[in-house]
């Protein structure tokens, strides 16, 4: 009843509305129809994605320190794989964080330095083979023992528990198919449980009575080249991370400079040093001055180093008698954004001259531990520099570096700056008895080439 009632007044007040204006209004447009969207979202960056976005030394580094800690076993490329990922989660889980697969800022620098501790508790090297020129890593520490001949080289533990063999041998048409089947059946009694055989290399491993081995191959021409590798199962969480290092090391045949490690020490090699006072100290790279029978300041004769900090990788080197020394004055500058870097260039950089040289470089933080990066990396030689802010106050030293992580064999070097602050220059300083308050700020007047001799 009530409806019809409303229709009823509807009709009557749209005849009256009629009689009142005789013409109709227009009609109102219709309304389009309202289609309800759903907003398209980016797909989410997954932790490969983000892994592919680093640089390809970074990626090999990541992997090297996550072998070294005992979580990665694959091969040490750069290569982004699930199995990376995986690592990186288990690493996480590890230390009671988020299995993200993603390594934040703190995470990073635990993974590097956990990895760096384990490599110098191994004694990691790379060395080169005198007899055959092949490059690989060894644990010094795990295998003090070497001996060599003509057909290769071996190292070991005191007690044999450990073994590595470097083995070199003609055989006319090899294949890698043949070499592996050959390497599986001598020495007898050989269980296999792991083979890869590739075009340019094979890989086995399994048990030989007592220990566990790992066996990598290839050839060149009618040359094979092996590396073997024996430890007991006892030490097993032990070495194992380094045979996968030692693995993605091995070069048999090595044909310029690769990423598994720094290259052999240069037999003669150049870098800075400041003069920090005027009785003949000098700061110095530590790493630029060591191993060395000679180390001399050009112009001014033989130096003695007499202190060392491996953390921060300075040297503090004394000439003695030397005259019309300029020491640098090493007020405190700050390290921002911007410094200015001045040493002597390696003489192959500059055409045999020894005059020093300046150019700009950008500081920047790396990880959460204080360490800063400078960017461009300056020439050889500059290793040891000083660093002056724009006010031209002494701001640190300049370290050059190299990406050194277990792999690969085939890929280009990259080599790094760092700066060492000003302050971890002064305290190295003061813990060693040397007054650096005086100076002048002329850089050029207080920066000398370092040269050390190792043959």
């Amino acid at each position: 009843m009530r409806s019809m009632l409303t229709a009823a007044m509807l009709v009557v007040a749209a005849g009256v509305s009629a009689a009142a204006q005789p013409t109709a209004p227009p009609a109102a447009a219709a309304r389009p129809k309202q289609v309800a969207t759903v907003p398209v979202r980016p797909p989410l960056q997954t932790p490969a994605d983000t892994a592919n976005a680093m640089a390809q030394g970074e990626r090999l580094a990541i992997q090297s320190d996550l072998a070294w800690v005992g979580q990665y076993n694959g091969a040490i490329t750069g290569d982004v794989s699930e199995r990376m990922v995986a690592a990186i989660k288990e690493f996480q889980k590890a230390r009671g964080g988020k299995s993200t697969g993603v390594l934040n800022p703190q995470e990073r620098q635990v993974l590097a330095e956990t990895a760096k501790r384990r490599q110098e508790n191994a004694g990691w090297k790379i060395v080169t083979d005198p007899a055959t020129g092949a490059r690989l890593g060894v644990p010094a520490k795990l295998v003090p023992q070497q001996s060599s001949d003509a057909n290769g080289a071996k190292w070991s533990s005191p007690t044999g528990t450990v073994q590595i063999v470097l083995s070199r041998r003609k055989e006319a048409d090899p294949t890698t198919a043949k070499l592996a089947e050959r390497e599986k059946k001598e020495p007898a009694g050989r269980a296999v449980d792991y083979t890869v055989v590739k075009p340019d290399f094979f890989v086995l491993s399994g048990l030989q009575g007592l220990k566990k081995f790992y066996v990598r191959g290839t050839f060149k021409g009618d040359e094979v080249r092996t590396l073997t590798i024996l430890y007991d199962q006892a030490t097993e969480n032990t070495v194992e991370p380094v045979v996968i290092a030692m693995s993605s090391a091995f070069n048999p045949f090595p044909s310029g400079a690769q990423l598994a490690g720094p290259p052999p020490r240069k037999s003669v090699e150049y870098g800075t040093g400041i003069v920090v006072s005027d009785d003949g100290a000098i700061v110095a790279d530590r790493q630029i001055t060591d191993g060395c029978l000679v180390i001399a300041i050009a112009g001014y004769g033989n130096a003695d180093r007499l202190a060392e900090d491996k953390e921060h990788d300075l040297a503090l080197l004394r000439i003695y008698g030397a005259r019309g020394l300029k020491p640098l004055a090493l007020a405190s500058g700050t390290a921002n954004s911007g410094v200015e870097l001045t040493g002597i260039a390696d003489p192959q950089n500059q055409g045999g001259g020894t005059a020093a040289s300046s150019v700009k470089a950008t500081v920047t933080p790396v990880g959460g531990g204080g360490d800063l990066a400078l960017s461009p990396a300056p020439a050889l030689g500059f290793s040891g520099a000083t660093a002056q802010d724009g006010d031209g106050k002494f701001a640190g030293i300049a370290l050059l570096k190299s990406v050194v992580v277990a792999g690969p064999a085939n890929a280009a070097p990259t080599a790094q700056a760092a700066l060492v602050p000003a302050d971890t220059v002064r305290g190295f300083l003061k813990g060693n008895g040397v007054d650096a308050a005086g100076g002048s700020p002329d850089a050029k007047s207080a920066v000398v080439r370092v040269i050390c001799v190792r043959k």
